[in-house]
């Protein structure tokens, strides 16, 4: 099994920066191939933030956060971060961080990955 959890979400005024971070641990963390960052405010889906293949460092972004938010890893893989700057009221949600062993497409889904943290809380003021 593989657990992830999510920390450093806070409330911060409009154009304001948070970094998030996601602890992967379990027996199975190694296999991970594949993780993201979704959110989904209230009333509204749950949806794309930024994905990575851990591999190579290859990233992907949803068009509205490209150039503001960037998704990193640390050295040993095992942790994936969130770099949020610029942040607006619209970016206010409960952030997740999710993981999937296997390779392939559709990372931008929600139903691709396998394993999701408890999620943390990001409020933008204006």
């Amino acid at each position: 099994q593989v657990q992830l959890a999510e920390s450093g979400g806070d409330s911060v005024q409009a154009g304001g920066s948070l970094r998030l971070s996601c602890a992967a641990s379990g027996g199975y963390s190694g296999s991970i191939v594949y993780m993201g960052w979704f959110r989904q405010a209230p009333g509204k889906e749950r949806e794309v933030v930024a994905v990575m293949y851990r591999r190579s460092g290859t990233t992907a972004y949803t068009d509205s956060v490209k150039g503001r938010f960037t998704i990193s890893q640390d050295n040993a893989k095992t942790t994936v971060y969130l770099q949020m700057n610029s942040l607006n009221p619209e970016d206010t949600a409960l952030y997740f961080c999710a993981a999937t062993p296997y390779p392939g497409g559709g990372l931008f889904r929600v139903d691709r990955y396998n394993y999701w943290g408890q999620g943390t809380q990001v409020t933008v003021s204006s």
